[in-house]
């Protein structure tokens, strides 16, 4: 199962952004054993008043923390956290995050703050970081409450074919997921392309996301083929053959800083 999620996921999350908004993302993927869980969403807590100082000085614009599910150590990564940019230069920025933390945490000594940030991998192994960008996106007000639901579906495609494959998720598959939108069926739906790592050798090249306001509407099935501007069965098909869909992982978003 680790294998199958060395470069996921997600919320995630993020993908009910604006779609006139480029969107990059940072995805960190963690390992906590089930003795560690109550630690770590403390530290996730505690992690969560730092970036909300690093949204409010324009640092970041956004981030998630999601829950894994099924869930069990046995299936690799428990949670996820999505940090979210409104560009490249700030994805890959050296992050001043002692700075944001003493605005997070006036009253603590900096021996106890330098403690705190630093103790944060007592509680997680922090697994997988990966980089990407949104690159289609549906239109919509969806908005990604406590409890939304996501459905990732983990993309791999030859890099001669990225050509190929992004055209026909967003000439053939965006209208449909658009219908659904549209139709209530589905909050939103989202196509992500990995900065890094990338390679022939990776799992996977890109990620579809479709969001759920909760697991009820996640789990009413909806034919595809029956929305309204349905591609030709011809057209879905020669899409689907573009690319090999190699899982799909369910998320609940727990936390978020907006």
């Amino acid at each position: 199962m680790k294998k199958l999620l060395i470069i996921a996921f997600v919320a995630i999350t993020c993908f009910s952004m604006q779609a006139q908004e480029k969107l990059y993302l940072i995805f960190e993927l963690m390992q906590v054993d089930n003795e560690q869980e109550a630690d770590y969403l403390d530290t996730e807590r505690f992690w969560k008043k730092i970036h909300e100082q690093r949204l409010a000085g324009g640092e970041i614009i956004g981030w998630d923390l999601w829950q894994l599910l099924p869930g069990g150590e046995n299936q690799g990564y428990q949670y996820l956290t999505v940090t979210l940019y409104n560009s490249p230069d700030k994805m890959f920025d050296v992050h001043e995050v002692f700075k944001y933390a003493k605005k997070a945490y006036p009253d603590m000594s900096d021996e106890s703050l330098r403690d705190m940030v630093e103790g944060a991998g007592k509680t997680r192994n922090l697994a997988v970081r990966n980089f990407m960008e949104q690159i289609a996106v549906t239109d919509g007000d969806f908005e990604m409450n406590i409890g939304t639901i996501a459905f990732i579906d983990l993309m791999k495609v030859p890099m001669k074919g990225y050509d190929l494959y992004e055209a026909a998720e967003k000439d053939v598959f965006q209208p449909i997921h658009q219908d659904m939108v549209n139709n209530g069926w589905k909050g939103s739906w989202s196509l992500l392309r990995y900065i890094i790592p990338i390679g022939e050798a990776t799992y996977a090249s890109h990620m579809t996301v479709n969001m759920y306001s909760d697991v009820t509407q996640a789990l009413t099935p909806h034919p595809f083929e029956e929305s309204p501007s349905a591609a030709s069965k011809e057209a879905i098909e020669e899409g689907f053959n573009t690319r090999e869909l190699k899982y799909t992982y369910m998320a609940r978003l727990i936390d978020k800083v907006r």
